[in-house]
């Protein structure tokens, strides 16, 4: 038989062994089973220990350490970066499953440069045609109401960023996430409704960023770009920008055909003096910060001169026509 002190140590021993199978079976088999769901996101390169502390913070696991020793137990799974849905207090086989399952939250990039339809393209690949022309509808409507008092359109209104697309969310309730966006960024960059500059009002201004976007391209560019459009608005010269003509005619980027310069849309800033009737795309903090602080020159004109986006300046035709044989030369 064992000594009364040993069976009082293998005893404790037993009790230990059994509170923390117990435990370890709590973890595993929440009680009350699964709650309301919560989102979590992995990135590329999350550890299995990132991930388990991600879950433990969105209230989907209770210890984080035990997800970890079952994962290392049962086989961690391949996690692809994304967006998941998870319940609250779900079983860990549960949440491998889902994990496994790759990223089961819908997510919209709406990157600047983006217009409204193109952003609609992207809604419809992810949840379908049907929630995608209702937010065209919701956009619609949602003009009539904008304190920027847009030409009946939201475009050039809606912030760049990432959008996530629960379940539950509606075409109109994203679409007021994404106007939430352009508020946000709005402020940051020092626009507001009442905004006025060099004779153009806060949606003008906007107007006047989302040519600068298409045009400047690179954020090295976009000031100057913005001192031209100030410029021959001055003057009234007609803006001639390319970009202007492409967006009427459905098109982002490529060749501007002579038969396109001479299109009769409201967009064909060859044709017509002035800004576009509504802004052409979703505009970049850069791009907002280059309209409303834009330097002092006296440029008229720029093009494109080489291959890594730098542009040339220029105050006469003549020296455009000098960068231009350049850009020619450079194969640009």
């Amino acid at each position: 038989m064992l000594a009364s002190p040993l069976r009082k140590v293998v005893a404790a021993t037993g009790v230990v062994i059994i509170i923390v199978i117990v435990w370890f079976a709590l973890q595993y088999f929440p009680v009350g089973g699964s709650g309301r769901e919560s989102l979590v996101t992995v990135h590329t390169g999350d550890s299995m220990s990132t991930i388990a502390g991600e879950l433990h913070q969105s209230g989907i696991l209770s210890s984080p350490f035990a997800f970890r020793v079952d994962s290392f137990l049962q086989g961690a799974p391949l996690v692809v970066p994304g967006t998941y849905e998870i319940p609250q207090g779900a079983s860990f086989s549960s949440i491998r499953s889902i994990l496994s399952g790759g990223p089961n939250v819908p997510q919209v990039n709406v990157t600047p440069g983006l217009t409204i339809h193109e952003i609609a393209i992207t809604v419809a690949g992810q949840v379908g045609n049907t929630f995608a022309d209702s937010f065209l509808t919701d956009a619609t409507q949602a003009a009539t109401s904008s304190t920027y008092h847009p030409n009946g359109s939201l475009e050039g209104l809606i912030g760049p960023g990432l959008y996530l697309i629960t379940p539950s969310e509606t075409p109109a309730q994203l679409l007021a996430a994404m106007q939430a966006g352009f508020t946000t960024e709005a402020e940051t960059a020092g626009l507001s409704p009442s905004t006025s500059l060099q004779g153009l009002n806060a949606y003008q201004l906007l107007v006047a960023a989302s040519i600068v976007e298409k045009e400047g391209y690179y954020p090295k560019n976009m000031p100057d770009v913005a001192r031209v459009i100030f410029n021959r608005l001055a003057h009234s010269m007609p803006l001639q920008m390319d970009s202007t003509v492409l967006y009427a005619l459905g098109r982002d980027g490529g060749t501007v055909t002579p038969a396109m310069l001479t299109t009769p849309t409201p967009y064909n800033t060859y044709l017509h003096l002035g800004l576009t009737p509504t802004p052409i795309c979703v505009v970049s903090p850069q791009a907002l910060s280059a309209i409303l602080h834009a330097p002092v020159g006296t440029w008229l004109y720029f093009v494109l001169v080489d291959k890594s986006g730098d542009m040339a300046f220029s105050t006469t035709y003549a020296q455009q026509l000098a960068n231009e044989a350049l850009a020619a030369r450079r194969g640009v």
